[in-house]
């Protein structure tokens, strides 16, 4: 075998495994696309562990589901090499670290975030988060806004979220709606391909390679499927009947649980589309965390490693560490009790279902081996996705630089450092191409300088 096309690496043990996916926990910066990046850099053509045409075929699939795609890659690959207790491993690794990160983060910032040092901090990343969402908008809709009917869904989303206040499920079958019908009227305006290009390289024999058979764990037929379903059902209803039972309905924890489940059946398109949902809830509807304390929840999640939708860890802290009835049974002075039982209550609620998907979806996708596309319902929910982004920048946008509304005016009420921080984060972002840790490196750099000069 020559050096250019190298054999195939020695077969990976459970404990091997969980050494990387461990790692990989602590190092996922990025947001998804940094994360998949990582990953095929590890995996296809460091370790070699699986190929490109594999990792692509996973990955297609993985973004066709609502849910962290980089997580959900993470537990597809973890599976298909060492069955179910691998892809547990690796989808729980993948977020573990962050969680924990989490609630320590979380917690200083609930105890310790108005000493002048910590406002100053978040003071120079609020401009700086706006700056991000507003990117998010722009780099979905370059990818997906490829024609009129797309870019009109777009329009419409915003309008109905910005000045009728529709909910987000709402605007996602809507918008699904009219994609499927577009799909059999107007096939050519809501057919966009995937986002990944053709797998074309090779970086030797890998371990799972293009022509190794599907194991024997990924043969199984709808009896296996169904039972994993079953099981993803039962582990839903067991928590959610205990918390209702023991606390009530109306309870804090109860609500959290229900609330993020369904939470978690609306991230098509990335945790940015999923945000406005949870503001929707967290903010307006429950009242579990005010608006500026959504947008430090943002930027703390933007600085840590995992998926991005981790952030509903700090909202289900801050919502459980302010919450009176949880202060009721914990006693007011055990506040981080209250906030890391919420933590990790709405996470396991947030991902039991991308376990449930992959295990139950991808020994279907094993078998077939053929690159999934974007079906046309999904491609009109992603183009509705850009208008509720654009929404939710003008929500951030609207509180950091007017801390006092409108009422002294559009002008005298601008906080114009806040707006210069903005600028000077979407200038970075936009034309230099900096990186978000980067951006809000420097704008927490800056918001301390200010907060040290007064």
């Amino acid at each position: 075998m020559s050096d250019s096309h190298p054999a195939a690496p020695a077969p990976v043990s459970l404990a091997e495994a969980f050494r990387f996916w461990l790692k990989l926990g602590f190092l996922s910066f990025g947001g998804p696309a940094g994360q998949i990046a990582l990953m095929h850099q590890e995996l296809v053509e460091r370790r070699r562990w699986i190929s490109e045409r594999r990792f692509l075929h996973a990955l297609n699939f993985c973004m066709v589901l609502p849910g962290p795609e980089a997580q959900q890659l993470a537990t597809y690959i973890g599976w298909l090499m060492h069955r179910r207790l691998g892809g547990l491993l690796a989808g729980g690794l993948f977020v573990l670290p962050s969680l924990l990160i989490l609630i320590v983060l979380s917690w200083i910032y609930c105890a310790y975030g108005q000493l002048a040092l910590v406002a100053g901090v978040f003071y120079g990343i609020k401009p700086a988060v706006t700056a991000i969402v507003a990117q998010a908008a722009y780099r979905i809709g370059s990818r997906v806004l490829k024609n009129a009917w797309l870019w009109a869904l777009a329009l419409a989303a915003f309008v109905a979220i910005f000045a009728l206040d529709l909910p987000f499920p709402l605007i996602v079958l809507v918008a699904g709606l009219i994609g499927y019908a577009g799909g059999r009227w107007r096939p050519a305006k809501f057919a966009l391909g995937g986002g990944h290009a053709a797998a074309g390289k090779s970086y030797g024999a890998a371990l799972i390679d293009d022509d190794t058979p599907a194991p024997a764990h990924a043969c199984l037929g709808w009896s296996h499927t169904a039972r994993i379903v079953l099981c993803g059902v039962l582990l839903w209803c067991l928590p959610m009947l205990a918390l209702w039972l023991t606390l009530g309905w109306l309870h804090t924890l109860t609500q959290m649980g229900w609330f993020f489940s369904k939470a978690a059946l609306l991230t098509f398109g990335g945790a940015y589309a999923v945000l406005p949902y949870v503001y929707q809830g967290a903010v307006s509807h429950y009242g579990w965390l005010r608006p500026t304390q959504m947008i430090d929840g943002l930027a703390l999640g933007e600085t840590t490693p995992g998926p991005l939708i981790m952030v509903v860890a700090f909202v289900g802290f801050v919502g459980g560490y302010q919450s009176p009835q949880l202060a009721a049974l914990f006693g007011s002075q055990h506040g981080f009790l209250a906030g890391a039982l919420a933590a990790v209550l709405v996470s396991g609620f947030t991902f039991l279902p991308s376990f449930v998907f992959i295990f139950a979806g991808a020994p279907l996708i094993e078998r077939t081996h053929q690159e999934l596309r974007f079906t046309a319902p999904l491609t009109a929910i992603t183009a509705a996705v850009v208008g509720v982004i654009l929404n939710l920048a003008v929500f951030f946008a609207y509180h950091v630089l007017w801390p006092q509304g409108f009422a002294a005016g559009v002008l005298a009420g601008l906080d114009g450092r806040a707006a210069l921080i903005a600028l000077a984060a979407a200038l970075a972002l936009f034309r230099f191409k900096c990186s978000v840790i980067q951006v809000i490196l420097a704008s927490a750099l800056i918001g301390c300088l200010l907060g040290a000069l007064g």
